[in-house]
């Protein structure tokens, strides 16, 4: 196998995402000296973490609901490189670092004890004019992935998003929420509980998590149709700290 990567290299050389140096025989989508420094959330260990509360918070409206975990694989800062991961994914085609970092994650999360025992995982659609001109939605890839880690379903048929909503990057909270509100929606197949076997634990999955409307909507929905005893996570690949 090994010739055919050298081979390849050659050709196009694979680069890390963090520092942008040529990778090695041995490495893969990142370098050791990258990968040694990793900024590892270790939210998937904690019950309470900052990401889960914010979450939480932004559910607050559903009174009678138990707490909703939530982990990320790594830490986002705008200044720092490896802000990359994500981005590469998302902006630059890189499907194979997506599920590279994302298997890391689904890992991680088998371990736990707090998300073990999901059996169903739902990538945060994208609107169908968006998916078309990227070619591909980057939280499928990352649902995939951790799918196949977990050994659950992966879902892409249940949520979708019924109407194109702006970028959320330039957004403050309160917009955010206002732009992604009633955005997403369950298919009409599912909404009479008759189109799925009722899951366990359903995991709700995207790229990058920052004020947690997005996550917030798209749980609203999938509450709605799901029963009462399901329990509904949320993980992405980076967290955005305030």
């Amino acid at each position: 196998m090994k010739p055919f990567v050298a081979l390849g290299d050659l050709l196009m050389p694979r680069t890390c995402p963090v520092c942008g140096r040529a990778l090695g025989l041995e490495e893969r989508e990142i370098c050791l000296h990258c990968a040694a420094d990793l900024p590892l959330t270790f939210y998937w260990e904690r019950t309470h973490n900052p990401m889960a509360d914010r979450l939480n918070a932004a559910l607050l409206d559903m009174e009678g609901m138990p707490y909703a975990y939530a982990a990320s694989l790594l830490f986002y800062d705008d200044d720092a490189p490896y802000k990359m991961i994500p981005r590469r994914l998302k902006y630059e085609n890189g499907l194979g670092t997506g599920r590279y970092f994302a298997a890391m994650l689904g890992r991680y999360l088998k371990e736990s004890a707090h998300f073990a025992d999901v059996d169903t995982v739902i990538p945060v659609p994208l609107h169908w004019m968006r998916r078309w001109k990227r070619g591909y939605n980057q939280a499928a890839v990352i649902a995939r992935a951790v799918a196949k880690e977990l050994g659950a379903r992966c879902r892409e048929d249940i949520l979708f998003r019924r109407r194109s909503t702006a970028t959320q990057t330039r957004l403050g909270g309160e917009e955010r929420a206002r732009n992604v509100a009633e955005a997403f929606a369950v298919r009409r197949r599912f909404r009479n509980k008759s189109g799925m076997t009722p899951p366990r634990h359903v995991l709700l999955l995207d790229d990058v998590f920052t004020t947690g409307a997005t996550s917030a909507a798209c749980f609203r929905a999938l509450r709605s149709v799901l029963p009462e005893g399901t329990r509904i996570s949320v993980a992405t690949l980076a967290f955005v700290e305030e």
